[in-house]
């Protein structure tokens, strides 16, 4: 099995050719092998340059030695990014990393997307795998679960590396494929009339390219059964020009139903961009939803939850989970208990309203739905 980085770097070597009839998987279009050091310097001059969301993907920093340069961390940050780069290498677009307080290595959105050495540190309990989804894939590229829905997996890249990502080992490479096997995996949902839901995931499925994705959108409409498309993605987020004329094209397009949940653990997660970007998916129609993870570090506070909370709804996304964090191998120190989280819940329903606040759940693998706490 290859690694995870190599994976990636295979999966996005054909950054601008148009998509083949015939193509492994969704391809992103982002995240190609660089030269580091003409990068870096060239980074430094074209950040404050509009580009498109392609050639910010692909210029994402990939080297954990240039982020901490970048960010002005000190030096003996260095060495424990290394180690944890090694595990799950590092990627971080332009655009987070402007949101991103330099000199602090406490900053909330720092502590998500850079290694550290404890990553390599074992603890009981924390798997590959932490949610079985190797046991739940009738078929390749897709994920059954629950009752009504099945999960594509769309897309293996992502635009950032989140360090507490559930699928950070998942065998991605095994998901990808071509279009005639798309057809046969899509079979499966028309074969089962009580599949009314279709869930692009990854990875992030909005790091494939539009024509990929209109296919695919496509090939849905065409199944009766299927009414609601959900997209999970993080790339309105990291780089919210990711929100462009083709992809609200064929949102407008479709007859589905359309949800696109965000994943936004922190307020400053959330400029000026990135409520532009919201806006114009909910002129297109989109029903924006954001699942966060509780954690350490991060948003583990009342006052962080609850500015979280008002920051979405200004931006016109409604919260949906707090999910506590699943025990992927590598993110223990993420981790804050249960019982913790009831309590920060409970004082956070004391500051919101109602419609303001995320369900605290789990996903326990076995379980027929997430479990609330």
């Amino acid at each position: 099995m290859i690694s995870y980085a190599r994976k990636s770097m295979i999966f996005v070597e054909g950054l601008f050719r148009e998509t083949a009839p015939r193509f492994a998987g969704f391809s992103s279009v982002g995240a190609c092998m660089i030269t580091r050091s003409p990068a870096a310097l060239q980074r430094q001059t074209i950040a404050s340059t509009p580009r498109h969301w392609q050639q910010q993907l692909s210029g994402a920093i990939r080297d954990p030695a240039e982020l901490c340069q970048r960010l002005d961390l000190n030096p003996t940050w260095h060495s424990g990014a290394q180690l944890g780069h090694q595990l799950f290498e590092v990627r971080v677009p332009e655009a987070y990393l402007s949101r991103i307080q330099r000199g602090d290595p406490n900053d909330p959105l720092l502590r998500q997307v850079l290694p550290l050495s404890a990553e390599g540190d074992e603890q009981p309990g924390y798997i590959a795998d932490p949610l079985h989804e190797a046991e739940h894939g009738p078929r390749q590229g897709l994920i059954h679960k629950y009752a009504g829905r099945v999960l594509l997996i769309t897309s293996p890249a992502c635009a950032v590396n989140c360090r507490y990502c559930f699928r950070r080992h998942f065998p991605y490479q095994e998901n990808a494929l071509s279009r005639a096997q798309w057809e046969e995996s899509l079979g499966y949902l028309r074969e089962d009339s009580s599949i009314q839901e279709a869930i692009l995931s990854g990875g992030d499925p909005l790091a494939a390219n539009d024509r990929q994705l209109a296919w695919l959108v496509e090939r849905l409409e065409d199944i009766p059964h299927v009414k609601r498309l959900r997209i999970h993605s993080r790339l309105p987020v990291v780089i919210p020009d990711r929100v462009d004329e083709a992809l609200l094209g064929w949102l407008k397009k479709t007859r589905l139903q359309k949800v696109m949940v965000l994943h936004i653990n922190h307020a400053n997660e959330i400029d000026d961009a990135v409520a532009r970007a919201c806006q114009r998916l909910r002129d297109a129609g989109v029903t924006l939803l954001n699942q966060s993870v509780l954690l350490r570090g991060v948003n583990d506070s009342v006052d962080a939850l609850a500015a979280l909370s008002e920051r979405l709804f200004d931006a016109s996304v409604l919260p949906y989970y707090l999910h506590v964090l699943d025990p992927v191998s590598g993110a223990a120190h993420f981790n804050v208990p249960d019982d913790e989280a009831r309590v920060l819940v409970d004082k956070l329903r004391t500051q919101l309203s109602g419609f303001l606040m995320p369900t605290l759940v789990r996903e326990i693998p076995g379980k027929t739905s997430k479990t609330p706490l």
